[in-house]
């Protein structure tokens, strides 16, 4: 992450320093404020009664400054997919137990793809459909990843209403959280009461909340398009995940798959402030073509997905005869620096 960029406190901030004004010096926050922004003021003038050179303060940084500086940092907007499946994993993975095989070739692809993306997205249900060892694994698996400064988002699709929705936000959102996820998918289908206890939670910590607004699968439509008094149904919910946006600054985003590139278009013209996560990528057909129309015009706003492409890549047809299963790494690699060259070509939206 990078900090000490030229930035004004909140307000009240400089009052309380005794006027003094932010200077453009950089300063590094101990490990314990990873999540902060870090400032550093220098007095207007010298004081008799305190010999001190400059005032440091820590704003805690919230999750749109958190993926604006990983952007900032790794200067692409790719984020990688943590699905493992057993019968896809290389054999050098594979060991007696199968979450412990998963938790293994995770920190494997995290240890390639760390110094290179922003973020990773470990799918919760591959873990899950093992149990007590799959939960573990998962929660090391996210622990690493915050090791390694990535950005992780929590692909569980939770959704609930009242007391139960704020026990998934309590658990899985935030460092102190059972789970430490900066992030996490949630279905909007049960209303608005099922919504607002995960954006609560996203706000005071500081973490993120994506909307299913129009996913990649084909059925999908069997719902989202649906015509509600004269709109189809995902753009009502593209509304309902602006206004959320425009009120937590950005805690909360949408997901919207690669495959509906018109719709791409379009949503991102409905929800200028919400931060995108695009699934499809890659496997599913999506093409740098069609996720340009999820970004910004400064290249940011959006992390596009590819799992599949990437942690199993030494499958495809591109790196097989290049790699082979025994070069695993090195394809995942390539699969990687592939994918952030291709978006990197910024074609005409």
């Amino acid at each position: 992450m990078l900090y000490g960029r030229s930035l004004m406190p909140p307000d009240g901030a400089a009052k309380a320093s005794g006027g003094h004004q932010p200077a453009s010096v950089g300063c590094q926050p101990p490990a314990r404020f990873a999540r902060f922004l870090c400032v550093k003021i220098k007095p207007q003038r010298k004081s008799p009664f305190i010999d001190v050179a400059q005032y440091i303060f820590l704003f805690p940084m919230t999750y749109s400054q958190l993926l604006a500086e990983a952007f900032h940092a790794k200067k692409n907007p790719v984020l990688v997919g943590l699905d493992p499946r057993w019968e896809s994993l290389p054999m050098s993975c594979r060991m007696d137990d199968v979450a412990e095989s998963f938790e293994r070739f995770c920190k494997a692809i995290i240890d390639i793809v760390a110094p290179l993306v922003p973020a990773v997205k470990p799918q919760a249900a591959f873990f899950e459909q093992y149990g007590v060892s799959g939960m573990s694994a998962l929660r090391n698996i996210i622990r690493y990843a915050k090791q390694k400064e990535l950005i992780v988002i929590f692909d569980g699709k939770r959704n609930d209403i009242g007391s139960t929705a704020e026990a998934y936000a309590d658990g899985i959102l935030g460092a102190d959280s059972a789970w430490g996820a900066d992030a996490l998918t949630i279905s909007p289908y049960l209303g608005d009461d099922s919504i607002e206890p995960f954006v609560k939670t996203a706000a005071e910590r500081d973490t993120g909340v994506y909307v299913l607004v129009k996913t990649s699968n084909p059925g999908g439509k069997m719902l989202q398009d649906l015509i509600v008094e004269g709109k189809p149904l995902y753009q009502r919910v593209a509304e309902y995940v602006e206004q959320l946006a425009q009120r937590t600054s950005g805690s909360v985003g949408a997901v919207v798959g690669a495959t509906w590139a018109e719709q791409l278009s379009e949503l991102r013209r409905v929800m200028p402030s919400a931060p995108f996560l695009v699934p499809g990528y890659g496997a599913q057909g999506g093409t740098a073509a069609d996720v340009v129309k999820a970004f910004h015009s400064d290249g940011s706003g959006a992390l596009i997905n590819n799992s599949r492409g990437i942690i199993f890549a030494h499958r495809t047809e591109t790196f097989m005869t290049q790699f082979g299963e025994k070069r695993w790494q090195e394809a995942v690699e390539s699969a990687t620096k592939r994918m952030i060259a291709e978006l990197a070509q910024k074609p005409e939206k």
